[in-house]
């Protein structure tokens, strides 16, 4: 068994471009969660309506891959505003409830027969994203240090992945720190003691929605150019529980949390998908466990390492246990 060619594994896994796009989308659903206090378990709705922007823009319309970009941040403000009309008003736990279905409505609907013309229904849109690629300055090739490395175009969409994640880290970090933010952190704690200083409570949740539904639109848009692909069932409420693992794993209601979180979450799936393949290839397992287990037992190792995050560090690595006292009346 190769340790090095494993570690190899787990630390692209850690920098490569999924964990820069879950770590945008755990932004956005941190700016929901971890400073308003808004149980939406519904995120993976904001990515799919921002991949879907860019393919029907560029592969149904024909539209520039710029412009498609726009219309998937246009989207995800429509769906929050669609989503947040009749939900905020909401209690916590009948909010998560209306989100996830939301989420489920839309991922039917892309992969209708009604919507076939537009969206490819159950199969998708594939090969939009070529003007991305041919932006690309890293020449063909691989790039890193022995068995760190990645060829050209991981490195490229990692890249604007990271600087994504810095920018949009920046601009968050900015606005919780504003009046507004602390509007928002005061709506997390007491909704009825910030509506006792005179704020309009719906307004500000109805604001928090739109950010972080455009943020997680941004992490849907990469992640469909990434791939060069959109597909209904990849955007199952699945995903949203794995940006709550990221989100919780790092610490809700911090800059770094998401960013953090995302980085060891994508570090354990990797290096244990090498490691347990490794192992079965060798035989260390005998017939208990064959490859076709591995996706699962990684996902379970997982799970285990949350619940013994819960029991000593329930706030998190980097989060304070304040930040889950949410008021969710």
């Amino acid at each position: 068994m190769d340790f090095l060619s494993i570690l190899g594994n787990g630390v692209r896994g850690m920098f490569g471009p999924e964990a820069a796009i879950y770590a945008i989308a755990a932004i956005g659903l941190n700016v929901h969660f971890g400073y308003t206090g808004l149980l939406n378990f519904g995120q993976v709705a904001f990515m799919l309506v921002g991949a879907y922007g860019v393919a029907v823009s560029v592969a149904t319309f024909g539209w520039s891959l710029w412009v498609g970009v726009l219309v998937g941040l246009g989207c995800a403000v429509v769906l929050a505003l669609i989503l947040g009309i009749p939900t905020l008003r909401l209690r916590g736990d009948y909010l998560a409830i209306a989100t996830i279905a939301a989420g489920e409505i839309l991922r039917y609907f892309y992969r209708s027969a009604y919507a076939e013309p537009l969206t490819g229904g159950v199969y998708g849109l594939r090969q939009f994203a070529d003007p991305f690629f041919e932006l690309n300055p890293f020449p063909p090739g691989r790039y890193g240090i022995g068995p760190i490395d990645f060829d050209s175009r991981s490195l490229w969409v990692m890249t604007v992945g990271w600087i994504l994640v810095v920018l949009i880290s920046l601009l968050v970090f900015l606005l919780v720190r504003s009046p507004w933010g602390r509007v928002l952190r005061a709506v997390r704690e007491d909704e009825l003691a910030a509506r006792s200083l005179g704020k309009n409570v719906y307004s500000f949740k109805m604001q928090s929605l739109v950010l972080g539904g455009v943020i997680g639109a941004v992490g849907g848009a990469l992640l469909a150019i990434n791939v060069q692909s959109v597909q209904p069932d990849s955007y199952n409420p699945v995903t949203t529980f794995y940006l709550y693992a990221i989100l919780i794993l790092g610490g809700a209601g911090t800059i770094f949390g998401p960013i953090i979180g995302s980085i060891i979450f994508w570090f354990i799936v990797t290096f244990f998908d090498a490691f347990l393949r490794s192992a079965v290839g060798a035989g260390w397992f005998g017939d208990l466990i064959d490859g076709a287990d591995v996706g699962a037992i990684r996902f379970v190792l997982v799970g285990l390492g949350l619940m013994l995050l819960m029991a000593f560090r329930p706030a998190g690595i980097l989060g304070d246990p304040k930040e889950l006292r949410l008021d969710v009346r």
